[in-house]
């Protein structure tokens, strides 16, 4: 394992959804506007390896003096909210005036999309996938000349010390209200079942409360309109067990697979046993 490895995973995983764009775009164009953030973590032989695109964010929990949880960002946003990132896009597109504007009170690329890396997004990276005005919203005035977005990661390593006690993969949707320091917290002084719920659940009630809302009413708003109140949220906690390294432990293979839900409002019964 190795950070050319993820790198070419990441590099395969982008061309792939490139190929299934120029096989569908002609039947289904709307393809070329979707893309996702991407972050991985993988542990070999004890040492980690995070690649981020977008703002999805890594912070790795490790217990300090007094047994106190110090919460550590491992990862780089890629968006045009960080004026590191507003300097870089500037940069490679000097001739472009319009490459990040202010559109609604936010920073935004083309005035269209906040993060600088994806996967897919087709549309900001080959000119070929272009929009005409009948779509609005995804048109640009000019047709780009080279790619605006890159799938290009962010790539870290570091070697898992002995204090080193969990990571939290989540999306943005997670950080915009609880700051690492206070997820890292919560991990760490509740059980580990339920604890990505948990996590979701302490969001969700912040997100409310900024509303000056219950969380009981925020759960009755329809899907669309929620997004009005926060963003989607995924999270997954990994736990590092130390004392697990060289002994022969069977553990169970998991595989969770995500789909779109495009029928119904977003169904948050299944928090029901952290009311």
């Amino acid at each position: 394992m190795s950070e050319d490895i993820i790198r070419s995973a990441v590099s395969a995983t982008e061309d792939g959804f490139l190929t299934l764009v120029r096989r569908s775009y002609g039947i289904k164009p709307l393809i070329a506007a979707m893309g996702s953030c991407c972050l991985v973590g993988v542990v070999w032989k004890g040492t980690l390896y995070i690649a981020n695109l977008g703002d999805s964010r890594a912070v790795i929990g490790s217990v300090g003096r007094s047994n106190k949880i110090i919460a550590e960002q491992l990862t780089k946003e890629h968006n045009a909210s960080k004026e590191e990132v507003r300097r870089e896009l500037r940069s490679l597109h000097p001739e472009d005036s319009q490459i990040v504007v202010m559109k609604q009170g936010t920073w935004r690329i083309k005035g269209i999309i906040q993060v600088s890396r994806s996967i897919g997004d087709a549309y900001l990276k080959r000119p070929e996938f272009s929009f005409d005005p009948s779509f609005p919203r995804f048109h640009l005035p000019e047709p780009i000349r080279r790619p605006v977005l890159t799938a290009e990661p962010s790539i870290c390593s570091r070697v898992l010390k002995p204090n080193d006690k969990f990571i939290i993969f989540a999306s943005d949707g997670l950080w915009e209200h609880l700051t690492n320091q206070e997820a890292a917290e919560i991990v760490h002084n509740n059980p580990r079942i339920g604890i990505a719920r948990r996590l979701l659940k302490a969001a969700l009630n912040e997100a409310a409360r900024k509303r000056e809302m219950r969380y009981k009413d925020l759960q009755k708003i329809g899907k669309g309109i929620r997004r009005f109140f926060h963003d989607d949220i995924t999270v997954v906690v990994v736990f590092i067990d130390h004392e697990l390294r060289g002994k022969n432990v069977t553990v169970p293979d998991l595989s969770i697979k995500g789909f779109i839900d495009t029928v119904g409002p977003s169904n948050f019964r299944n928090l029901r046993g952290l009311e």
